[in-house]
């Protein structure tokens, strides 16, 4: 599994580079960036749509000729609609999501923007994105995007990771803490 999982990856990465250097030659990076939101969206929004793309029971011209009906729709063409059409005709399509997020991992680099994925027991608001975004920046010295996230588990607090670092500030791992703390007393 974790075979498969670095194959995933490197499939990823390679096919998000081409993207990425694709886009910076053509200065569309933001536009591509869009594109690659909506198409996100669309997986989202579909579960039908997400079994087309992860499944490989379709044939590849089966993939590549609904993307094509699903892009069009969607008014996602140009180089993210030539992009998922090209993967969907290699039978890459399932690694797309990975694609995606290697992409905006080298937009962030290029743009000399962190991300940091932030877990919190209930939506953040406006005020307290900017708030987190401020000490994240002070704390780091570069322009941090937020990548949110909701877990109901956590009570209360946060959880940040930012790279290989964590900060988990929820009250269910103070709770843990103290629930081992009070066993080791007894």
């Amino acid at each position: 599994m974790a075979e498969q999982q670095s194959i995933v990856s490197g499939v990823a990465q390679r096919y998000a580079s081409a993207l990425f250097e694709l886009a910076l030659e053509s200065g569309t990076i933001d536009a591509v960036e869009a594109d690659l939101t909506r198409f996100t969206a669309l997986l989202a929004e579909s579960e039908d749509l997400t079994r087309l793309v992860k499944s490989p029971v379709f044939a590849a011209e089966d993939q590549a000729r609904a993307m094509s009906a699903v892009l069009d729709k969607a008014g996602i063409s140009g180089l993210v609609g030539n992009f998922v059409k090209v993967a969907a005709n290699n039978r890459r399509l399932f690694a797309v999501p990975g694609m995606i997020v290697a992409f905006r991992a080298m937009v962030a680099r290029h743009r000399g923007e962190v991300t940091a994925e932030v877990t919190s027991a209930e939506p953040l608001s406006d005020a307290q994105t900017a708030s987190l975004k401020d000490a994240l920046k002070a704390q780091l010295g570069k322009d941090v995007t937020l990548a949110t996230s909701v877990d109901p588990a956590l009570l209360g607090g946060l959880v940040v990771k930012v790279g290989s670092r964590m900060v988990d500030t929820s009250l269910r791992s103070k709770l843990n803490s103290l629930k081992i703390a009070m066993k080791e007393v007894g």
